[in-house]
């Protein structure tokens, strides 16, 4: 269809539509969509009777709107398939972030004194990718070797190139044949379990310190999280954890003198180091150990210092609302054979 002829039959449909005697309801409805991109479509009717008497109190029926549809928000937390809604479900995640770390929500302000983390656990290597670095604003070399082995495929595994942020070889194995696709695909996978372990190794790493059982750190000590999945341009998660210590009944109670920070970052590395999951070989495929990669970062949440809460909050949030659009993954069905 020629791009004028489409444009015509927009505006013609626009036109019909303002001068639509229920045009005023149409368009309160889309306000309270909040600007959504893809609003669902409700038909249907909701009776109100009183349980008593049966009589009916209420009745709603959408045959009475425009279009007979009721338009709600579709909610999607994915930026990439709805701003509108996206950014309402950012300003949440990082209101709910921040009242956990300064108080606010329910949340008493004395939870700023309880020692906090903000701890990023990434995922091991799976072959050698190309990728972007900086020094002082500056681009450096990708993978530059003077003395680059060659892999078994023949690839000489270097690369001098300078890539820019949006190039699109980044994320990309220099050798194809030697990247563990299978590897990486199954650590996405099990991300999760790998995740309740680590939780696990932690508390227990953490009442050894104190010298309590697990029951006994029960009544002493509330280790609170809150988490965040980014996909990584080589299409890997790793996860970003805010991580609190409380007391026994939450936020509102002091930890014990003990629970330091210190002590706290002290089981992190040790439960990061230590936890795995076993994947048994299957057709074509060798049995595996996965395991949390060699980077690990630990940095302490503090009102005002280097790390604030603010700043903590707002990256969360920042993830929350993407999915794995950044890979070159698509965040919708594909319905007609024209999408392909």
């Amino acid at each position: 269809m020629p791009a004028t002829h489409t444009r015509s039959h927009a505006i013609a449909g626009m036109i019909t539509r303002l001068n639509d005697p229920h045009y005023a309801r149409w368009a309160a409805q889309i306000h309270r969509t909040g600007g959504c991109r893809q609003p669902i479509h409700l038909r249907g009717r909701v009776d109100h009777i009183d349980r008593t008497t049966g009589e009916i109190l209420h009745r709603y029926s959408t045959r009475h709107e425009p279009d007979g549809v009721l338009r709600v928000p579709c909610k999607t937390r994915r930026a990439s398939r709805c701003p509108a809604c996206a950014e309402t479900y950012r300003a949440d995640t990082y209101q709910l972030i921040r009242a956990g770390l300064a108080g606010g929500k329910g949340v008493p302000a004395s939870v700023t004194a309880h020692p906090c983390l903000f701890v990023t656990l990434t995922a091991p290597s799976f072959g050698t990718v190309h990728a972007r670095r900086e020094k002082d604003g500056k681009p450096l070399p990708c993978h530059a070797r003077r003395d680059a082995p060659t892999c078994p495929h023949g690839q000489v595994m270097s690369c001098t190139a300078r890539h820019s942020a949006d190039d699109p070889r980044l994320g990309e194995p220099l050798c194809p044949d030697c990247y563990d696709y299978a590897g990486s695909v199954l650590f996405n996978a099990l991300a999760p379990q790998l995740w309740r372990y680590f939780t696990d190794a932690l508390r227990r790493r953490i009442a050894k310190l104190a010298g309590l059982t697990l029951r006994e750190l029960r009544g002493q000590l509330t280790l609170s999280f809150a988490k965040v999945a980014e996909y990584q341009r080589r299409g890997v998660v790793h996860f970003h954890a805010v991580i609190r210590l409380d007391g026994p009944d939450g936020p509102a109670s002091p930890p014990p003198a003990w629970a330091s920070a210190d002590a706290l970052a002290d089981a992190v590395r040790h439960a990061a180091s230590t936890v795995s999951v076993t994947v048994p070989d299957i057709t074509d495929e060798p049995a595996r150990v996965l395991r949390w990669g060699e980077q690990l970062d630990i940095r302490p949440i503090t009102m005002g210092g280097e790390l604030t809460d603010q700043a903590v909050a707002g990256y969360i949030a920042k993830y929350a609302t993407k999915a794995a659009e950044c890979v070159g993954t698509l965040d919708r069905r594909l319905s007609p054979l024209d999408d392909l």
